[in-house]
């Protein structure tokens, strides 16, 4: 199935993934919550509350129509339950048009192997569309990510990453 699809579903053993719907707010905005604090503050929430819940509904609307895979819901089969994100976004890490992995799940899913699930369905829908190269960036101190990336694959690019009071971001790549 191509990634421009808007009917795309991914299915594993223990997951859906599927487009976003405006529904899924809630927990994007949960996501951003439980972000660690070494994380830069434009990717937090800030002092006035904001993004709120219906910012980020407002967002997953405005972009319902962009061509491209994007960002998909991950949900798990049995529970029926939202447990974050996982797809391919473009900016500008990779070569040309190459795409960055990326995910985040909440923290009460963690340590369960939902991201690497989730990110070997997106390697192989990324595949299947063309894509030989992926790319993914990741804090130096965010170790379970880290450690997913691997499973997948990504190793470190040795381009060098983003050096800010946070950590340093590193640069993975991915080729098929």
């Amino acid at each position: 199935m191509s990634p421009e699809s808007e009917s795309t579903v991914l299915e594993t053993p223990r997951l859906l993934l599927r487009r976003q719907e405006v529904g899924d707010a809630a927990v994007w905005r949960r996501l951003w919550t439980e972000r660690d604090p070494r994380v830069p503050p434009h990717r937090r929430i800030d002092p006035q509350g904001r993004p709120s819940v219906e910012d980020i509904a407002a967002t997953i609307r405005d972009h319902r129509d962009q061509p491209g895979p994007g960002l998909l819901t991950v949900e798990r089969k049995d529970e029926g339950d939202v447990i974050g994100y996982c797809g391919l976004v473009f900016t500008g890490k990779g070569e040309g048009d190459e795409p960055e992995l990326v995910f985040e799940l909440l923290r009460a899913v963690h340590n369960r192997g939902y991201a690497t699930e989730a990110g070997r369905a997106v390697i192989e829908w990324a595949a299947d569309a063309g894509h030989r190269r992926l790319w993914a960036t990741v804090w130096d101190w965010n170790v379970a990510s880290l450690r997913a990336l691997e499973k997948l694959g990504f190793r470190d690019s040795g381009r060098p990453g983003t050096d800010v009071e946070h950590g340093r971001m590193i640069v993975t790549v991915r080729e098929s």
